[in-house]
């Protein structure tokens, strides 16, 4: 058996920690995940689901503020594991450390590289409007996602996929594809590509900036963003007044002369919102401040109920 640590946090990660504890060509000796976190209105500490899922397989489990330097960073290295994999795990790792696996550290990363190097890949993979993206296995090095790729797969991103979907999706092909990889890297029969750096692209971490609505965009471009920030941290407008998140959106295939924010059509179960390019988009769940989350028609019942066509409702559209 070989010796693995494994190190991840979010539930992408979770499918990948099974299979190989699963498989008995493996061991894993250690899970290494963020600290618990803070979480809801009472804040009260929440482990990350890669630690659930250890504590669930009853394997040892290590939570450093910070890996580098850290007694936990010295267990792995005396341990001197056979692999170590990481997966979303949220941390850079330092070169001592790396050098720890006897065979390798290798990545398990939610894109195509070199696109979308950095933290939030599947999210701006979905936000630009990606017709696909996928899984890459790579060794890992000290610069962030730069190391030479293994093995890539490629999926399809659905018109109504958001981060959640995506992230269930991608976590499965990464449990596949490490599954072919590992034995490959172990007998030397992979051969290793060099990212393109000419080619690389950055996905950094989602601003609070960048959770804003405008909607002087296209029908199609608000809509990637609303799914690209589902379910979380959910992307908003300023709305009769309030910041209001918007949760669910559909593009129609009309067009209008009305100025981005005005309401072109309203009916008990549908407001229709006028965007750039003459595009018109659809807004079919959102969550006023202060309130809960709800369908359109349960807003136009309540919050919404005197919007008429033609009136300007987005107070930030451009």
């Amino acid at each position: 058996m070989k010796s693995i640590v494994f190190m991840g946090t979010p539930g992408f990660a979770v499918p990948i920690l099974k299979s190989l504890v699963e498989n008995a060509e493996y061991d894993v000796k250690y899970v290494v995940t963020q600290p618990d976190r803070p979480f809801g209105r009472k804040r009260k500490l929440k482990p990350s689901p890669v630690k659930e899922t250890a504590l669930e397989l009853d394997i040892p489990v290590l939570q450093p503020d910070k890996i580098s330097g850290s007694p936990e960073m010295d267990k792995i290295v005396e341990l001197s594991p056979d692999f170590i994999i990481t997966a979303a795990f949220g941390q850079f790792l330092p070169v001592k450390l790396l050098n720890a696996a006897n065979i390798a550290a290798v990545n398990v990363h939610g894109s195509l590289l070199p696109k979308y190097r950095g933290g939030a890949p599947v999210q701006y993979s979905i936000m630009n409007g990606d017709e696909k993206t996928g899984v890459s296995i790579m060794y890992m090095v000290k610069k962030m996602d730069a190391g030479d790729v293994l093995a890539q797969k490629a999926i399809k991103i659905e018109p109504d996929d958001d981060t959640a979907s995506m992230f269930e999706k991608l976590s499965l092909v990464g449990r596949d594809l490490l599954l072919e990889t590992l034995p490959k890297i172990e007998n030397d029969s992979v051969k290793p590509i060099n990212q393109d750096e000419n080619k690389v692209v950055f996905s950094p971490n989602i601003t609070r900036e960048q959770e804003l609505l405008d909607f002087s965009k296209t029908a199609f471009e608000i809509d990637c963003k609303v799914r690209a920030l589902r379910p979380d941290p959910v992307a908003y407008t300023t709305m009769l007044g309030k910041r209001t998140k918007i949760l669910k959106t559909k593009p129609l295939a009309t067009n209008t002369e009305m100025k981005p924010g005005m309401v072109v059509n309203k009916t008990k179960h549908a407001l229709e919102i006028a965007t750039g390019n003459s595009d018109v988009i659809a807004i079919l769940e959102l969550q006023p401040s202060g309130k809960p989350k709800q369908s359109i028609t349960d807003y136009l019942n309540g919050v919404g109920k005197n919007i008429k066509v033609g009136d300007m409702v987005i107070d930030n559209a451009e």
